[in-house]
């Protein structure tokens, strides 16, 4: 079994100098992937986040004015609103790091036949070290343009946001009735 894995007498072995200069590379390029995949995934996180708060708003919701303006606002959205930042990842240190979450707001604007809800989140800028050492002129100069500055400057300046908005048309609950006397004919 050995006379597999020996080298033939008078050949080398492979140089370790090609190696250890492209795993570096090889580093830095899976960074990249892994940053922009990210963003890709909060992205998805957004949209899902508010589906949710648009479905249990209209659900949970009431358009009575005493239930609206106390319970709806002060326990119903506040509560849709953290689960949304948990489930978006800006309660847990090591996701809100990862995503560059800045922050995140939930807004439910009430019309008499829709309600609108909005869901933003503002990110920090990614920062990926070996883009943003240069200056965006030397980056972004011709053939690349604006979009190259809107790009660069949203990984190495100003960050993003991204702003999902969800309209759900009101929920009336019909109020549940008995007719008269038919409680006393099922007896």
């Amino acid at each position: 079994m050995n006379v597999f894995f020996r080298l033939p007498r008078g050949k080398k072995g492979q140089a370790t100098t090609e190696v250890v200069l492209l795993f570096p590379i090889f580093f830095i390029l899976t960074l990249f992937i892994v940053k922009i995949y990210g963003l890709l995934v909060l992205v998805q996180k957004a949209e899902i986040a508010s589906f949710y708060a648009a479905r249990r708003w209209q659900l949970e919701s009431h358009r009575a004015l005493q239930y609206s303006q106390g319970w709806d606002k002060n326990f119903l959205q506040k509560d849709i609103a953290q689960r949304v930042e948990e489930y978006i990842g800006f309660r847990n240190a090591s996701q809100r790091k990862f995503l560059a979450l800045r922050r995140v707001n939930l807004d439910i604007e009430r019309t008499n036949v829709w309600n609108v809800v909005k869901l933003t989140i503002n990110t920090y800028p990614p920062r990926i070290p070996f883009i943003c050492k240069y200056d965006k002129r030397i980056v972004c100069k011709y053939p690349y343009g604006m979009a190259c500055m809107r790009g660069y400057n949203f990984l190495c300046e100003s960050g993003g946001t991204i702003e999902v908005t969800k309209n759900v048309i009101n929920r009336d609950r019909p109020v549940g009735f008995i007719l008269p006397n038919s409680a006393m004919k099922g007896l």
